[in-house]
């Protein structure tokens, strides 16, 4: 079955198309990419393999995020069907959840995207004119273009980068978790912003988030915490969330064995102040702590012919760098400058080359810089 994507003129409105798009991936680089393309003209089909939040992702945090930066690529806060406008989101650190619900929305609202989830997508290919991805179920879908944003184990890299397909591990894994405020001793104060502590060879962010109501009242956020941990990679290779040097999936809660429970319940006595150790032992006596092996991918290239990368499908740096959210965003813009700048014929490859030029050095440099964080961690926990 051969599906292309939708006719580049849609009833109902009239602003001129430039073409068609399939983005791999909806998280949060899929979802700008798509917007981006579309408010540059480009018709967008999205294919997801998830139908809602990823498990792994609940509990992450996102820093620099601010509702003028979220407005840039989602456009108006007000749908164009006449629906409800989009939520807002406070400035400071968000939670990933609140931003992938934001952007969402705005695909959602937008009518020049087509969202479809629970499409795996197991392979990608291109011709002279026009690229396509084929799914789990041997549906194939066309575009003038193909852009990979499906994360750090990106089906979409195989095909532009063949002889470096696969992020590596780093050496360390993160455990996440979050909790309510109000589940918290009242003697317990989150700080305004980010902490950052060294506890022997670990180290820990602590971070205050909005409720799930998006409120920053005090009593009523959430408190969000992100644990580096180099100690446990025996227990990522017997549960083979890393496969040889390549990470596979997180941990989840059945994942993680009741010693390895109890000794985490140990060393946050021991490591973390207030609130954090509070925070801490609240995820864990709940089981809603989620253990994340760290990717890194330094890309030698993020195009090929008709067919691109965005997001950590085209660089995997560690999250102590702060920097994967305002990178994804800048590769959504770029990317669809260069598509809509050159969607016919050959003059797309030479747009998304222009693409390459414009992005790479940027991102080799965001990704090699963590990597100095990385060696040293693990130099540490060795």
């Amino acid at each position: 079955m051969t599906t292309a994507a939708r006719d580049t003129t849609r009833s109902g409105n009239q602003d001129e198309r430039h073409g068609t798009a399939v983005v791999v991936g909806a998280s949060l680089a899929g979802l700008m990419t798509g917007l981006a393309l579309s408010h540059a003209g480009v018709d967008v089909t999205m294919l997801e393999r998830s139908g809602a939040v990823p498990r792994a992702r609940r509990g992450a945090a996102l820093g620099g995020v601010s509702e003028g930066l979220l407005s840039r690529i989602t456009g108006s806060r007000h749908s164009k069907n006449g629906s409800a406008p989009l939520s807002s989101v406070a400035s400071g650190v968000q939670s990933w959840t609140a931003v992938h619900a934001r952007l969402r929305a705005a695909v959602d609202a937008d009518p020049h995207i087509e969202l479809r989830p629970h499409t795996t997508v197991r392979g990608v290919g291109q011709d002279a004119d026009s690229a396509r991805a084929i799914t789990a179920d041997q549906q194939t879908f066309r575009g003038d273009v193909v852009i990979g944003a499906d994360g750090h184990g990106s089906v979409v890299r195989a095909a532009v980068a063949p002889d470096k397909p696969d992020a590596t591990f780093a050496g360390y894994l993160i455990w996440l978790g979050l909790t309510d405020e109000s589940s918290l001793v009242p003697s317990c104060h989150l700080p305004r912003d980010v902490d950052i502590l060294s506890g022997g060879e670990d180290y820990l962010l602590g971070y205050p988030l909005p409720g799930p109501d998006g409120s920053v009242t005090p009593g009523s956020r959430q408190a969000g915490w992100a644990w580096y941990d180099a100690s446990h990679n025996d227990l990522l290779r017997e549960t083979r969330a890393v496969v040889g040097n390549v990470v596979r999936r997180s941990l989840t809660s059945a994942d993680i064995p009741e010693a390895t429970f109890r000794e985490l319940v140990d060393k946050a006595e021991d490591l973390w102040p207030s609130p954090w150790r509070e925070a801490i032992l609240d995820c864990i006596e709940r089981r809603a702590v989620i253990g994340t092996p760290i990717a890194e991918y330094v890309p030698d290239q993020l195009v090929n012919g008709r067919l691109a990368l965005v997001g950590d499908a085209a660089h995997v740096p560690t999250p102590m760098t702060g920097s994967g959210f305002s990178a994804s965003l800048h590769d959504a813009e770029a990317v669809a400058a260069a598509v809509s700048a050159g969607v016919r014929g050959q003059a797309m490859a030479q747009a998304l080359r222009e693409y390459e030029r414009k992005r790479l050095s940027s991102v080799r440099s965001m990704v090699q810089s963590g990597q100095q964080f990385s060696r040293s961690f693990t130099g540490l926990a060795a």
